[in-house]
Formats: structure tokens, C-alpha cells, sequence
């Protein structure tokens, strides 16, 4: 920008986005400094490079504002983790499946894990049997995004809401409206 641009002309555009044409590096920043704004190199690898007539603070304070809203636009997704044994109490298994629907209605994505132990190892089907009932009770919240995997001691599952998570936040407010 302003002193640092080293070539002989370049192609102007005006502070409202109007053709100046192709001129002088000197001319341009007479015209810059005239108009108290900066002259800023905008297409370098053109021939001649593209220069623009414009407030260069303004121009990065407004290009960070933007960057900064679709930060907080950007969904961010969490992963939730439960886990569980092949041998879990009636009792403690709808408690954890109360967990999972839980964070489900929230839009987060949940890790299920069932670790096995001992002579456990030789029973996998046990724990498909367990993951398979798992997604059935919960179908309703959401789907397999990764189906079960045996993983060294332990069954990983994936479990995804069928909303996305910006959807069950509009829903929530709306909800503490009434």
C-alpha cells in the first residue's frame, strides 16, 4: 500500500468502486492523499497491478468484524462419550441410554464405548448386541454415523442427531419464549 507499491503505473479504481483507468504510481498517490485515503495494491499479479482508492484502517477493522461473525456462526460440534460393559444392569443401561437421548436433543454427536475385560474379549457379539440395541432405543433422536468397530479392548460407536446443532439452539429459545 501508499509508498511500498514498486512498479511504474497501475490500473485505479476510484473510492466507490468507479474505472479510473491506468496511471502513474505517482499520480495515483497525489490522487490518494488528496482524498485522504490510502492507495491499496488490491490485484497484484495483473498487468498492470489493480490499485484501489480506500480507508485501509476501516477496510481490516471491517474485514475482522466479518471474520469474527462467521466464527460465531460456525457450528461446532461436540462429542459426547458414554461407556458402557457387555454385562450392564438392566437398570443401569436405560440410565445411560437417558444420558445419550439427552445429549442428542442437544445436537451433540455421542461416542459410544463398550470396554471389555478378561475373557469378554472372546465374546464381541455381546457388545454388537448391546451397540445395535442402543441405536434402536434411540432412533428416534438420531442414526449410526459409524457403526461398531472392535478397537484392541474396547466397541466404538458413533451416534449423530438427525438435526444439526444450530437447529436444536433456535428450538430451545423458542421454547423459553412461552
Amino acid at each position: 500500500m501508499n509508498d511500498r507499491i514498486r512498479v511504474p503505473e497501475v490500473r485505479l479504481v476510484g473510492p466507490n468502486g468507479e474505472q479510473v483507468g491506468i496511471v502513474p504510481v505517482g499520480d495515483a498517490l497525489r490522487l490518494a492523499q488528496e482524498a485522504d485515503l490510502d492507495l491499496v495494491e488490491v490485484a497484484p499479479t495483473a498487468k498492470p497491478p489493480v490499485c484501489k482508492l480506500m480507508d485501509y484502517g476501516k477496510y481490516k477493522y471491517e474485514s475482522a468484524v466479518k471474520a469474527r461473525e462467521s466464527r460465531k456462526n460456525q457450528a461446532n460440534t461436540i462429542i459426547k462419550e458414554i461407556k458402557l460393559r457387555p454385562k450392564i444392569d438392566p437398570h443401569d443401561y436405560s440410565t445411560k441410554k437417558g444420558h445419550v437421548e439427552r445429549f442428542l436433543k442437544a445436537g451433540d454427536k455421542v461416542k459410544v464405548t463398550i470396554m471389555f475385560r478378561g475373557r469378554e474379549q472372546s465374546r464381541p457379539e455381546l457388545g454388537f448386541r448391546l451397540l445395535r440395541q442402543l441405536a434402536e432405543d434411540v432412533q428416534e433422536l438420531g442414526q449410526v454415523e459409524s457403526q461398531a468397530k472392535q478397537d484392541g479392548r474396547n466397541m466404538v460407536m458413533v451416534l449423530g442427531p438427525h438435526k444439526r446443532r444450530s437447529d436444536h439452539k433456535a428450538e430451545a429459545k423458542a421454547g423459553k419464549g412461552h
